[in-house]
């Protein structure tokens, strides 16, 4: 009879999965606000590399803005840099962004 007392005056043991609920919210806002941007960006961004041909202006992640005159087989392109049509060869992932006709003065 004691033992059944002490048994129904203790609180009864917490669910387990709802300490854990706040830690997978957490983690579910993160993955929408933090995860699911970036891989978009990062979808974009080699989206529009991957459209890049001659005759584009483009920025590079150093800030050179010149026009794509050829891309070579090995993912390097040559652009040419006014005013002196210096030509530059770097590889295709130091392409920042394109430059559309909006964009040009």
């Amino acid at each position: 009879m004691f033992l059944s007392l002490i048994l129904q005056a203790s609180p009864s043991a917490p669910n387990p999965v709802l300490g854990f609920l706040p830690i997978i919210l957490i983690f579910g806002i993160f993955y929408f606000l933090l995860f699911m941007p970036m891989q978009r960006q990062k979808k974009q961004q080699q989206k529009m590399l991957a459209s890049l041909e001659a005759g584009n202006t483009v920025i590079t992640t150093g800030g050179i803005i010149g026009t794509i005159t050829a891309i070579n087989s090995d993912d390097t392109l040559v652009l040419r840099v006014k005013p002196d049509n210096v030509k530059l060869q770097m590889t295709r992932g130091a392409v920042a962004a394109k430059v559309t006709e909006e964009g040009k003065k």
